[in-house]
């Protein structure tokens, strides 16, 4: 298999040489639906175990799988939203294997015939490189229910809830080749699913976990033998898998050893993988064509409206931002990167827009203040941007009462510390508090008078060539004022007082 350059150069330095890392990654993303792929019971998190299971999830006999109209639309759009080929006809199939939590004894999933085809991610790796990373294939798939080994200390407890709750299985190709990339590759796809809405991307609650496919080779040799590491659950945990097991592998290289091809799971705690099921173990899947699923065949009806559902995604939106706004491509990248955050921003632009503003000139500073002063109280606070006490109005009128000169950045910044505590309007803030910014010209040359003649040292040092102290002078009228003088005016007003 022909693979692209390594562009971002990763490395992994062994005894021997360096050894080059292949990732690929399938992942496995709910649909965002009320109801399960083939019935009608619900797929809401958090109910009582086997609250929600149709006699269709349990395989009571008798009983025949409905496709969910639903699921196939949102496995079609997000093919769409990767710019890949809609396959307008698709079967399901049956595979063939037991494990408790499958009722059926089989998994409805799809093989040969799969609904999306191939298409392409572009991940982000900084410093202005992108990287096309390839998608093999969308199927849609039924998952199955979940094994409970801690509620009794002899028995596992079966729970059917998430029996039957569509799954797209998204297969990436080996294009990835470091930890770095895999990481920005999930959080791109995250992105696209949560822009688009076909799935939450909530990994803590299952919605979204990862099969990462890890294999090493010395540049130049052919592809390796390749390990999978199942049901990966965070992104972090993809990273610190990747390294371990890479490493693991080069470890066995040379010491002589091969590498079997097996499924591993990673235990975060002791920062290791350890095996599951060998090759010899691995499965005969026995696939064949489901019985009571017609073949999905679609009209380009069904994929035009599809594609005119898509929202602007993350890609299109931060060249926008930076085209018509003039935004730097890292502010845009950091304000695309949830749709949260990107709906947020452009409210506020709106807010001030309908204030009056002009967002082009304003448009970078309430970038600046969204990505600076909101994220990092957020942060701190651990809240999300919908979670903000700060709303798009009061960002605003925070944001005018700086363009207008009413108050100074400095004094801005205690003010939305207030903001974000109380949830008082910042004119409220700004009025009880007494903060409005000094701009008559009497009163700051009557405090800059004061502080000249308080430092006659600095003032002769400055005559004699040290202009830098300008900003010490500046700093003592904004310090005489509590900070509320208007800078510029204090620049303006001092210079030809210092040069005398």
């Amino acid at each position: 298999m022909e693979l692209p350059p390594n562009i971002s150069g990763y490395r992994i330095a062994g005894a021997t040489g360096d050894f080059e890392v292949v990732i690929g990654m399938e992942v496995h993303a709910q649909v965002t639906s009320k109801s399960k792929l083939f019935s009608g019971a619900a797929t809401e998190f958090g109910a009582e175990p086997n609250a929600q299971v149709s006699l269709v999830d349990a395989a009571m006999p008798g009983m025949l799988p409905t496709i969910n109209r639903e699921c196939v639309r949102q496995a079609v759009r997000t093919g769409l939203a990767l710019g890949a080929e809609i396959n307008r006809f698709s079967v399901f199939d049956r595979k063939n294997y037991f494990y408790a939590d499958l009722p059926q004894g089989y998994q409805i999933s799809q093989f040969k015939h799969p609904v999306v085809g191939e298409g392409t991610i572009v991940i982000d790796l900084g410093e202005g490189k992108h990287k096309d990373v390839g998608v093999e294939r969308i199927h849609l798939e039924q998952d199955a229910g979940k094994s409970m080994h801690d509620q009794h200390p002899d028995l596992t407890f079966v729970d059917l809830n998430r029996s039957g709750v569509a799954l797209m299985e998204i297969v990436s190709k080996p294009h990835l080749n470091s930890p770095d990339e895999a990481g920005a590759y999930l959080t791109k796809l995250r992105t696209i699913l949560r822009y688009i809405g076909s799935c939450d991307g909530n990994m803590e609650q299952g919605s979204m976990r990862a099969d990462v496919n890890v294999s090493v080779r010395r540049e130049g040799e052919p592809l390796g033998t390749r390990c999978e590491i199942k049901n990966v659950n965070s992104i972090r945990f993809v990273r610190q898998a990747i390294e371990v097991e890479a490493r693991r592998q080069i470890d066995v290289i040379e010491a002589g050893g091969s590498v079997d091809q097996e499924t591993r799971l990673f235990d975060p705690v002791k920062g290791e993988t350890r095996s599951m099921r060998s090759k010899e173990e691995a499965h005969d899947y026995r696939y064949f064509p489901d019985p009571d699923l017609l073949p999905l065949e679609f009209d380009d009806g069904f994929i035009d409206a599809a594609r005119d559902s898509l929202p602007e995604l993350p890609d299109d939106k931060r060249a926008r931002l930076v085209s018509t706004l003039g935004l730097s491509d890292y502010n845009a990248s950091v304000l695309v990167a949830e749709k949260e955050s990107a709906d947020y921003f452009e409210a506020l632009l709106a807010a001030l827009a309908d204030r009056g503003a002009d967002t082009s000139k304003l448009a970078q500073k309430a970038a600046n203040w969204v990505i600076g002063d909101l994220f990092g109280a957020l942060n701190k606070a651990g809240k999300s941007i919908t979670e903000t006490p700060v709303g798009v109005d009061a960002g605003a009128q925070l944001l005018m009462l700086i363009d207008e000169g009413t108050i100074s950045g400095r004094i801005a910044k205690d003010v939305f510390e207030i903001m974000f505590e109380t949830g008082d309007s910042p004119a409220k803030i700004v009025e009880e508090k007494g903060l409005k910014q000094v701009s008559d010209t009497g009163e700051i040359e009557a405090i800059i008078d004061q502080v000249i003649a308080e430092n006659p040292g600095q003032l002769a040092q400055y005559r004699d060539g040290k202009t830098k102290l300008q900003g010490f002078f500046v700093g003592q009228v904004m310090k005489a004022t509590g900070g509320k003088a208007n800078p510029a005016m204090v620049n303006q007003l001092l210079k030809p007082k210092l040069d005398g």
